[in-house]
């Protein structure tokens, strides 16, 4: 077996079944071990010593009952756009680029505005070289 290519992703042939179906945008870890029971694929094997009639069988199973990769994403961007337009108060977090989750916003959430430092000292550039 070569290269294995499932909904359009090739996953790593190095490592186990198990982690490397978890590359695929919508299968993490607990579903990935949903598809190899399924498809009867040992998890602890790994994708370069699977056979062709194995990978066959992960890819329909996949493509048959979740929906992944690109057809998620719209979907998720779809949701995001249809909270902004009907003005929810998560639509409006996202207008705002705040969280959305309910985080605290007084000392974290950097990541999601930007990693914006505020705060006297911290990230602060070092002093110019004296002449």
């Amino acid at each position: 077996m070569a290269q294995a290519r499932i909904a359009g992703v090739n996953i790593p042939t190095e490592k186990k079944v198990k982690i490397s179906l978890a590359y695929i945008f919508g299968i993490g870890y607990a579903r990935a071990l949903e598809v190899l029971d399924e498809a009867k694929v040992d998890p602890e094997k790994r994708v370069k010593d699977l056979t062709e009639a194995e990978v066959n069988k992960m890819r329909e199973i996949v493509e048959k009952k979740y929906i992944v990769e690109g057809d998620l994403r719209r979907e998720i961007i779809g949701n995001v756009k249809r909270m902004k337009e009907i003005g929810c108060y998560r639509g409006l977090r996202h207008i705002k680029g705040l969280p959305v989750h309910g985080q605290t916003t007084k000392r974290n959430s950097r990541t999601v505005r930007g990693n914006v430092r505020k705060t006297m000292g911290s990230g602060r550039k070092p002093a110019a070289q004296k002449t």
